[in-house]
């Protein structure tokens, strides 16, 4: 396949919380002949900056750039192998500063989509690898920001497991591209795509063959701890979402 000029590549930015079946929908994008994807690129910025202590952070801050502007300009205008390169990013990854306030900034040039899900599903999830998670751990007020700032199709990972070839169809629709029906199913195992962090926090989708019913933390039940927290994620500040995917 030729390579593509950048001015011709569809660049997808899905930005997602924790726990939202994003690496299932990085394996369902990269099954496309056509498309090429890039694991948490803000990943070693956010760690190198936070300082925080995450499962084989010296390995993960070693294996990527932790310069945002020099990650956000190869995102934007580095080359590309193929027609459309499928970025899964983190929300909380994108820490004040990262990017230029205002219109014109790095993120304007990539087509920007969001992946959400029920929180209560998303807590009983994380609870399992975080014991006191965050509001901000979480993603959902910088999710909520980008998508006031840059809009685009929101997808629900419930109508994902739900109806996956029709709830692709249309995100793919919103993003200007063609459904394929290979984003549908993949191979079982590691690929050489994935983000060094990958043996931490991968072994579900690793054994996966496509998108199961029964995704991380659905049928759990939420710590009753996490109650309080359940109630914030649920609250204004992060329920302002139009569906359109």
């Amino acid at each position: 396949m030729s390579r593509p000029g950048n001015a011709d590549a569809v660049r997808i930015a899905m930005w997602s919380g924790p726990r939202n079946l994003s690496t299932a929908m990085m394996r369902s994008f990269e099954n496309r002949a056509d498309c090429t994807v890039v694991d948490e690129p803000l990943y070693a910025a956010y760690l190198a900056v936070t300082g925080l202590d995450h499962p084989g952070r010296e390995e993960v801050v070693a294996s990527q750039p932790t310069d945002p502007a020099v990650v956000l300009a190869d995102l934007v205008g580095g080359p590309l192998a193929t027609p459309v390169q499928y970025q899964k990013h983190m929300t909380h990854h994108l820490l004040p500063g990262f990017v230029p306030a205002g219109p014109g900034g790095p993120l304007d040039g990539l087509r920007h989509a969001f992946l959400v899900r029920d929180p209560e599903r998303v807590l009983t999830s994380y609870a399992k690898v975080r014991d006191e998670p965050t509001l901000e751990d979480l993603g959902l007020p910088q999710q909520v920001a980008l998508f006031e700032a840059h809009g685009g199709p929101v997808v629900d990972a419930a109508d994902v497991l739900r109806d996956p070839r029709g709830t692709l169809g249309l995100l793919c629709a919103a993003l200007g591209l063609a459904f394929d029906e290979a984003m549908l199913a993949w191979p079982a195992g590691p690929r050489d795509s994935d983000g060094v962090w990958a043996p931490h926090w991968y072994a579900g989708v690793e054994a996966s063959t496509g998108f199961a019913t029964d995704s991380p933390g659905g049928t759990d039940p939420l710590p009753e701890r996490l109650r309080p927290l359940l109630e914030r994620c649920r609250g204004p500040t992060t329920t302002r979402w139009r569906r359109t995917a």
